[in-house]
């Protein structure tokens, strides 16, 4: 008798295979189902084992039952090995799986410690980049509070530029970014311009002793010496005869035309004599903020202005002093609300150490900043406002 194995990953495969080597007369004797041994029993699947018989004469009768029950004896012992090499194998199982857990849980607690460590080092250092960036927004933020730029607009400037910034930003990038920010603010100064074919009349209001008159000159001695500009100018501040006789000198030293107003109906015949003029400057008489009648009176004056006709562009500047009281600058500013468009003046720069108030009264009035004077000198104390060199002076840098 032939006796032999064939192994397959299935029971059919294993049959197959022994009828086509052995014939269709072998005999299936065993079925069983194996592992692979080592670490390929973790890859691999299970195999089917079988064991099949085969009469070398086919003459000889069948089986007998003897040759069954060695047959049977050999079975056993198999099933007997394989269970015992089962349990070893078991055993050998669950005791490199427990290694296994262990090297793992090993391998985890010493990577959560590193992550743990890695983590708190980013942690401090993101913690220590934010509080350094915090620090550094106070002190922009206090700079700008000691150049009495009001707390309003100081929280506005750092708010916009903290939520546009990442946290990971340099000291470098924030400062640039508050000093673009101050500068978009502060806007395009807006002077007097010349226009081709276009007359202009220019009205100068502000309460007393902010230094009209001055300002008036150092402009008139700019268009007609450097601009060599057609001007003439008018006054109606007649309740200071100092006033009149200080721009009747400058009048007399830039040889221009001037006259002196105490009616609306005057200021039109004045208008009327200048109509050949590009450019007519009106000194109006100093008014208080808290003399609202007065105010009203300079007001209409230059609301009843009969210029258009004439063909003059109208354009109103309000004179403000950089040392006044921001408090006193919002009371002076509501007097002119009901005007009409209007550009702003500072003055007394050089009597000041505090530049926020130009900054505040520009975001609180929307009128655009034009001209800024420091000093009597004519025509030198006076120059178009500059954004970045105003922009440095809050930040605490240039402060010449």
């Amino acid at each position: 008798m032939i006796i032999k194995k064939f192994t397959a990953e299935t029971e059919t495969e294993a049959i197959l295979m022994a009828k086509e080597e052995m014939g269709p007369q072998a005999v299936v004797l065993n079925i069983k189902k194996m592992k692979h041994k080592g670490l390929a029993r973790f890859f691999k699947k299970d195999i089917v084992e079988v064991t099949a018989a085969l009469e070398e004469n086919p003459q000889t009768p069948p089986i007998t039952s003897d040759v069954v029950k060695e047959i049977a004896k050999i079975a056993q012992a198999e099933e007997q090995e394989e269970s015992g090499y089962r349990k070893v194998e078991e055993e050998e199982k669950t005791t490199a799986i427990e290694e296994k857990l262990n090297n793992l849980q090993n391998m985890l607690e010493h990577q959560m410690k590193k992550d743990r460590n890695v983590g708190k080092e980013e942690e401090k250092k993101k913690k220590e980049e934010e509080d350094t960036n915090v620090k550094f927004m106070k002190l922009v933020y206090n700079q700008l509070i000691e150049n009495e730029v009001d707390e309003k607009y100081a929280n506005q400037i750092i708010g916009e530029v903290q939520s546009s910034l990442k946290k990971e930003s340099s000291m470098d990038t924030m400062l640039s970014c508050i000093y673009q920010k101050i500068i978009l603010k502060l806007g395009e100064p807006k002077p007097i311009v010349l226009k081709e074919g276009k007359k202009q009349i220019v009205f100068f209001v502000g309460p007393t002793g902010v230094g009209k008159t001055t300002t008036i000159a150092k402009l008139a001695s700019d268009f007609k010496l450097t601009k060599k500009a057609n001007i003439a100018l008018i006054t109606s501040d007649t309740y200071r005869i100092a006033a009149v006789e200080q721009l009747r000198t400058y009048a007399n030293i830039l040889d221009v035309k001037l006259q002196v107003v105490y009616t609306v109906g005057e200021l039109n015949q004045a208008v009327m004599d200048f109509a050949d003029f590009d450019l007519i400057l009106v000194d109006t008489a100093g008014r208080s903020h808290n003399n609202r009648e007065q105010c009203e009176e300079m007001l209409q004056l230059i609301r009843q202005a009969d210029v258009e006709d004439l063909g003059f562009e109208k354009n109103i500047y309000v004179v403000l002093s950089a040392s006044t009281k921001y408090k006193d600058l919002l009371k002076i500013t509501d007097v002119y609300k009901d005007l009409a468009k209007y550009q702003l003046i500072f003055t007394k720069l050089d009597e000041t150490s505090g530049l926020g108030n130009i900054l505040n009264l520009r975001l609180k009035t929307q009128s655009s900043l034009s001209y800024i004077t420091a000093g009597q000198g004519v025509p030198d104390d006076i120059s178009l406002i500059e954004p970045q060199k105003m922009a440095k002076r809050l930040l605490g840098g240039d402060t010449q």
